[in-house]
């Protein structure tokens, strides 16, 4: 819900010791870059105007938002990464979710952003700060070096960053204190209420639950090193799995650190730096770990592929169906193609989302009025295409 009013609060700093991550913590409040290094540094990452504020409507369980913490139990956790390179698909799917949830206040947004960007973590999460004046957030700085040694090349030089791979410690880097979280990939927008989502049950002992594509060819995620071995397909055996995209994720964290999957997917990266398995980046240890045992979520919530393949990025169409959260995964970046005037036709649902530069958003406000309406409409319309 749209909110006339801006809540206050004093900024709150911690930062907490891991041998994964450091946190810096924020509350709402507004935060300015200290020093001409921060100045400069911030100005560099370009104009980004201050998103209206969203605030809850009467039947939000809330607390104090001033006073509130990670572990308050009203609160929808969503993990995602944060770095100068995506930065402007963050800030869009931030605003996606705070636009269309029944409680935004209620939504605590977890980044994490790699210890060596061009643009510190420090200076991300103040840029975070200005754009969102009230978000409840915390930014954890993510030790590259935990992974870097693990990573083997793949088929999009993009899919070697080692934020690409924080997912895999989430269990390590997040607070203790929080339990359960949503995943979700920088390049996305959220058009439904993201605490439909978060209401997921994760059945049984699942750790996970995504959406899943059983008709997908599974075995072409991997290579005939993996199928010809002798042993390896053994360790699927039992199991159907079926292919999951990453980018959009629900996830037991008390599982997830109980049953270490951490080094579950790491013995997998170990194996790969070894014997060639697999060709594409982060995605294959998640299908070998979880594949067959992940809770199925309706498709809805990740028409995935926009972005089209890893090579040419190429324009792609919805999946049909309804539509709650659209995903540009593949080589092809809205916002890259609207700006090089080389747009896809779904590239301009997600423009109304876009915080980069006011003078844009002004001519995309008087644009896409009918294109705020068509996303509203996305979550019931089957027949949108």
């Amino acid at each position: 819900m749209l909110s006339n009013a801006v809540v206050l609060a004093a900024v709150l700093c911690l930062v907490v010791l891991s041998p994964f991550a450091a946190g810096i913590r924020t509350g709402p409040g507004r935060i300015t870059a200290n020093g001409e290094g921060g100045r400069n540094e911030f100005s560099k990452l370009g104009p980004f105007m201050e998103a209206p504020e969203y605030r809850n409507g009467k039947e939000c369980a809330s607390s104090s938002s001033a006073n509130r913490e990670s572990f308050d139990p009203s609160l929808v956790h969503i993990a995602m990464t944060l770095d100068s390179e995506y930065l402007r698909g963050s800030l869009a799917a931030v605003h996606s979710v705070l636009r269309h949830a029944s409680c935004p206040e209620n939504v605590f947004f977890h980044f994490i952003a790699a210890e060596f960007d061009s643009a510190s973590p420090r200076v991300l999460s103040q840029l975070v700060r200005s754009t969102f004046p009230s978000l409840s957030f915390k930014v954890y700085i993510f030790r590259e070096d935990t992974v870097i040694n693990l990573i083997s090349t793949s088929i999009r030089q993009a899919l070697e960053n080692p934020l690409n791979y924080a997912r895999n410690y989430l269990g390590d880097i997040l607070d203790r204190s929080v339990d359960r979280v949503i995943y979700l990939d920088s390049d996305v927008i959220v058009v439904d209420d993201i605490t439909k989502l978060w209401n997921t049950r994760l059945t049984g002992t699942r750790v996970i639950g995504a959406p899943e594509y059983c008709h997908a060819n599974f075995t072409q995620y991997f290579t005939s090193n993996f199928w010809s071995d002798p042993a390896l397909p053994g360790q699927i055996s039992g199991r159907t799995p079926c292919y999951f995209n990453t980018g959009v994720m629900v996830m037991d964290m008390v599982r997830w650190r109980e049953g270490n999957y951490r080094e579950k997917l790491e013995k997998w990266m170990l194996l790969q730096k070894k014997k060639r398995i697999y060709d594409l980046g982060s995605l294959p240890p998640f299908l070998l770990v979880f594949g067959g045992n992940v809770e199925a979520i309706d498709h809805r919530w990740n028409q995935h592929g926009l972005g089209g393949d890893n090579l040419r990025g190429s324009c792609r169409s919805l999946h049909p169906g309804p539509v709650s959260l659209l995903h540009w995964s593949g080589k092809g970046k809205p916002w890259v193609r609207l700006d090089e005037k080389r747009s896809c036709p779904l590239d301009r649902l997600w423009e109304p989302y876009d915080l980069y530069n006011k003078h844009k958003i002004e001519r995309a406000k008087d644009q896409s009025l009918l294109g705020f309406a068509s996303l509203s409409e996305l979550a019931d319309d089957s027949s949108f295409l």
